[in-house]
Protein backbone atom coordinates (compact mmCIF):
# COMPACT_ATOMS: atom_id res chain seq x y z
CA UNK A 1 0.00 0.00 0.00
CA UNK A 2 1.29 3.24 -1.07
CA UNK A 3 -1.84 5.41 0.84
CA UNK A 4 -2.76 5.87 4.22
CA UNK A 5 -5.71 7.07 6.38
CA UNK A 6 -5.01 10.03 8.20
CA UNK A 7 -7.55 11.32 11.08
CA UNK A 8 -7.10 14.33 12.64
CA UNK A 9 -8.37 16.02 16.23
CA UNK A 10 -11.48 13.69 16.56
CA UNK A 11 -11.45 14.19 20.47
CA UNK A 12 -14.15 14.85 22.95
CA UNK A 13 -12.69 18.21 24.19
CA UNK A 14 -13.12 19.25 20.50
CA UNK A 15 -17.10 18.47 20.51
CA UNK A 16 -17.88 19.24 24.72
CA UNK A 17 -21.79 19.96 22.96
CA UNK A 18 -21.88 17.25 20.04
CA UNK A 19 -22.29 18.72 16.89
CA UNK A 20 -24.69 18.11 14.47
CA UNK A 21 -22.89 16.42 11.87
CA UNK A 22 -20.76 14.61 13.99
CA UNK A 23 -23.00 11.50 13.89
CA UNK A 24 -23.22 11.25 9.61
CA UNK A 25 -19.11 12.30 9.65
CA UNK A 26 -18.67 9.51 12.00
CA UNK A 27 -20.52 6.66 10.15
CA UNK A 28 -18.76 7.89 7.19
CA UNK A 29 -15.64 7.88 9.16
CA UNK A 30 -16.20 4.53 10.80
CA UNK A 31 -16.88 2.85 7.00
CA UNK A 32 -13.24 4.45 6.09
CA UNK A 33 -12.12 2.94 8.85
CA UNK A 34 -13.00 -0.38 8.49
CA UNK A 35 -12.40 -0.56 4.62
CA UNK A 36 -8.55 1.01 5.14
CA UNK A 37 -8.30 -1.79 7.79
CA UNK A 38 -9.43 -4.87 5.54
CA UNK A 39 -6.86 -3.61 2.62
CA UNK A 40 -3.80 -3.01 5.32
CA UNK A 41 -4.05 0.59 5.11
CA UNK A 42 -2.22 2.20 7.64
CA UNK A 43 -4.43 4.08 10.02
CA UNK A 44 -2.76 7.25 11.61
CA UNK A 45 -4.63 9.22 14.11
CA UNK A 46 -3.50 12.36 15.07
CA UNK A 47 -3.89 13.89 18.58
CA UNK A 48 -3.61 17.50 19.75
CA UNK A 49 -2.39 18.37 23.07
CA UNK A 50 -1.31 21.63 24.71
CA UNK A 51 0.95 21.95 27.21
CA UNK A 52 -1.06 24.06 30.35
CA UNK A 53 -4.60 22.41 29.72
CA UNK A 54 -6.65 19.48 29.64
CA UNK A 55 -5.93 18.22 26.27
CA UNK A 56 -2.82 16.16 27.40
CA UNK A 57 -2.86 12.34 26.88
CA UNK A 58 -4.88 10.81 29.37
CA UNK A 59 -7.52 13.56 30.15
CA UNK A 60 -10.50 13.72 29.20
CA UNK A 61 -10.60 16.19 26.64
CA UNK A 62 -7.70 14.41 25.03
CA UNK A 63 -9.24 11.26 24.90
CA UNK A 64 -10.24 10.00 20.92
CA UNK A 65 -14.06 10.32 20.49
CA UNK A 66 -16.06 7.22 21.57
CA UNK A 67 -17.91 6.80 18.55
CA UNK A 68 -14.95 7.33 15.95
CA UNK A 69 -12.90 3.97 17.64
CA UNK A 70 -9.74 3.27 16.29
CA UNK A 71 -8.82 0.20 14.92
CA UNK A 72 -5.79 -2.55 16.38
CA UNK A 73 -2.23 -1.27 15.28
CA UNK A 74 -3.53 2.35 14.92
CA UNK A 75 -0.64 4.71 14.40
CA UNK A 76 -0.90 7.74 17.02
CA UNK A 77 1.43 11.14 16.65
CA UNK A 78 0.71 14.01 18.69
CA UNK A 79 1.13 17.50 17.58
CA UNK A 80 1.18 21.08 19.14
CA UNK A 81 -0.13 23.26 16.19
CA UNK A 82 -2.61 23.17 13.30
CA UNK A 83 0.39 21.02 11.16
CA UNK A 84 0.76 17.63 11.65
CA UNK A 85 3.94 17.53 9.94
CA UNK A 86 5.78 20.27 12.30
CA UNK A 87 7.65 18.62 15.78
CA UNK A 88 6.33 15.53 14.78
CA UNK A 89 6.47 11.95 13.78
CA UNK A 90 4.31 12.02 11.21
CA UNK A 91 6.77 12.53 8.27
CA UNK A 92 9.04 9.54 9.43
CA UNK A 93 6.23 7.30 9.90
CA UNK A 94 5.20 8.04 6.19
CA UNK A 95 8.35 7.48 4.91
CA UNK A 96 9.26 4.37 6.84
CA UNK A 97 6.21 3.09 5.17
CA UNK A 98 6.36 4.24 1.55
CA UNK A 99 3.27 6.28 1.95
CA UNK A 100 3.08 8.86 -1.35
CA UNK A 101 -0.77 9.18 -0.68
CA UNK A 102 -2.81 10.64 2.18
CA UNK A 103 -6.61 10.37 2.54
CA UNK A 104 -7.07 12.84 5.18
CA UNK A 105 -10.44 13.47 7.46
CA UNK A 106 -11.23 14.54 10.81
CA UNK A 107 -11.96 18.43 12.55
CA UNK A 108 -11.18 21.68 12.24
CA UNK A 109 -11.69 21.65 8.55
CA UNK A 110 -10.38 26.01 8.46
CA UNK A 111 -7.68 25.13 10.78
CA UNK A 112 -5.74 21.81 11.18
CA UNK A 113 -7.37 20.13 7.69
CA UNK A 114 -6.85 22.83 5.57
CA UNK A 115 -3.03 23.21 7.10
CA UNK A 116 -2.03 19.63 7.02
CA UNK A 117 -3.55 19.36 3.57
CA UNK A 118 -1.04 22.53 2.47
CA UNK A 119 1.97 20.51 4.39
CA UNK A 120 1.38 17.13 3.34
CA UNK A 121 1.13 18.75 -0.47
CA UNK A 122 4.53 20.54 0.30
CA UNK A 123 5.87 17.32 1.36
CA UNK A 124 5.24 15.95 -2.10
CA UNK A 125 2.22 13.72 -0.95
CA UNK A 126 -0.99 12.95 -3.01
CA UNK A 127 -4.20 14.12 -1.18
CA UNK A 128 -7.30 12.87 -0.84
CA UNK A 129 -9.83 15.32 1.16
CA UNK A 130 -12.71 13.02 2.60
CA UNK A 131 -15.12 16.42 1.18
CA UNK A 132 -17.62 14.52 4.07
CA UNK A 133 -15.19 13.40 6.59
CA UNK A 134 -14.41 16.88 7.62
CA UNK A 135 -15.76 19.63 10.17
CA UNK A 136 -15.62 22.64 11.67
CA UNK A 137 -18.29 24.76 14.39
CA UNK A 138 -19.95 27.43 13.51
CA UNK A 139 -18.13 30.82 13.41
CA UNK A 140 -19.50 34.32 13.45
CA UNK A 141 -18.43 34.74 10.02
CA UNK A 142 -19.75 31.54 8.74
CA UNK A 143 -21.88 28.41 9.31
CA UNK A 144 -19.85 25.00 9.29
CA UNK A 145 -21.18 24.21 6.50
CA UNK A 146 -20.05 27.25 4.70
CA UNK A 147 -16.37 26.16 5.87
CA UNK A 148 -16.49 23.20 5.13
CA UNK A 149 -17.74 23.50 1.40
CA UNK A 150 -15.34 26.55 1.43
CA UNK A 151 -12.45 24.03 2.26
CA UNK A 152 -13.54 21.69 -0.25
CA UNK A 153 -13.45 24.12 -3.15
CA UNK A 154 -10.10 25.57 -1.97
CA UNK A 155 -7.90 23.16 -1.60
CA UNK A 156 -9.07 21.06 -4.35
CA UNK A 157 -8.11 24.18 -6.67
CA UNK A 158 -4.67 23.89 -5.35
CA UNK A 159 -2.24 23.13 -8.29
CA UNK A 160 1.15 25.17 -7.22
CA UNK A 161 2.60 22.09 -4.97
CA UNK A 162 2.81 19.81 -8.20
CA UNK A 163 0.97 16.89 -6.57
CA UNK A 164 -3.17 16.18 -6.90
CA UNK A 165 -5.53 17.54 -3.98
CA UNK A 166 -8.86 16.39 -4.59
CA UNK A 167 -12.21 16.82 -2.33
CA UNK A 168 -13.50 13.11 -2.68
CA UNK A 169 -16.85 12.21 -1.18
CA UNK A 170 -15.84 9.20 2.10
CA UNK A 171 -18.13 6.55 -0.59
CA UNK A 172 -15.50 7.12 -3.37
CA UNK A 173 -12.35 6.58 -1.88
CA UNK A 174 -10.39 4.08 -2.80
CA UNK A 175 -7.49 2.17 -1.83
CA UNK A 176 -4.06 1.41 -4.08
Amino acid sequence: MTCALLLIDLQQGLFPNGHPALDGVGTRLNALISSASAAAVPVIAVYHQAAGTAFMPGEAPWQWLAQIPLPDGVIRVDKTTPDSFLRTSLQHELTTRGITRLVVAGYASEFCIDTTVRSAAAHGYAVDLVADGHLTHNKPHADFTQIIAHENATLSSIRSFGVAIRAVPAADIQWD
